[in-house]
């Protein structure tokens, strides 16, 4: 994070962003969302929970679910059901999809925020982390949009991905973020033209900094080029997470009917 970087929002869950939030709009729906347990995930499944909708609420932070579940049962409108899993074991995401299936019924909204990334030299990144970056952010999307689909083809449903600004423009020193984003990215279009027109959605949410606990990762090299760094950066400042979530509900909704194989920046004219 820039020295110079300015952070809008104190308060994790609510900072001082405006929320207006549309009540039913999400009634009878049953939706995923991955990476819950914090940040854009908590604030997604939050709101999601608000405007009706009976949220699954996916992690491998055990704590953290507990405490956005109570979250939402304290907000007082929708649902929420914890289960802890990784997004990267095949068989994990399977069966969780299947228990959200049997518990609360046939999903109709995924949204993939669960993610993780760096910054670091690309001669000083090992392989280990590379494969590791991949599989969470690109090969987790993949499984769990892979495992709602069938039912989604039989009853209509929207996915929403996390893409990131590092997804459509260069970032330093962040090569395995970037690709993976990148891929998210093509990913989404690749879906959204599969199954245009057989009742699936697939769109993209392109943050650029916000401000939740995954900031702290990434630290830049100590021997960073700031004026490199800068380009990820806003005079804006870093968004409210409830900012993004307000994007992901947005696109889940039926007011987004016409829109699939788009990637939505909110990232404050960074990639202006």
């Amino acid at each position: 994070m820039s020295p110079t970087t300015r952070v809008r929002a104190a308060d994790p869950d609510r900072g001082t962003a405006p929320v207006t939030r549309q009540p039913g709009r999400y009634d009878g729906r049953v939706a995923v969302v991955t990476g819950a347990a914090s940040g854009i995930g908590r604030a997604t499944a939050r709101r999601l929970a608000a405007e009706g909708a009976a949220v699954a609420c996916l992690d491998i932070d055990e704590a953290g679910l507990a405490t956005v579940v109570d979250a939402i049962k304290e907000d007082g409108t929708g649902s929420a059901r914890a289960l802890t899993c990784d997004v990267t074991d095949e068989r994990a995401v399977t069966s969780a999809i299947e228990q959200v299936t049997a518990e609360l019924g046939i999903i109709t909204n995924l949204c993939n925020i669960a993610g993780i990334g760096s910054f670091s030299h690309t001669t000083d990144e090992s392989l280990d982390r590379w494969n590791q970056v991949l599989a969470v952010n690109l090969t987790g999307t993949f499984l769990l949009s892979r495992a709602v689909l069938p039912a989604m083809l039989e009853h209509g449903g929207a996915i929403v991905n996390t893409v990131s600004t590092a997804g459509i423009i260069g970032q330093p020193y962040s090569a395995a973020y970037c690709a993976s984003k990148g891929g998210v990215l093509m990913l989404t279009k690749a879906l959204a033209v599969e199954y245009m027109g057989r009742g699936v959605r697939v769109n993209g949410i392109a943050p650029g900094g916000v401000d939740t606990p995954i900031v702290h990762d990434f630290a830049p090299p100590d021997d960073a080029d700031f004026t490199l760094v800068q380009r990820c950066m806003t005079p804006l400042g870093f968004a409210h997470a409830q900012e993004i979530g307000g994007a992901f509900a947005y696109l889940g909704s039926d007011e987004a009917a016409y829109i699939t194989g788009s990637i939505l920046s909110v990232d404050g004219a960074i990639t202006a």
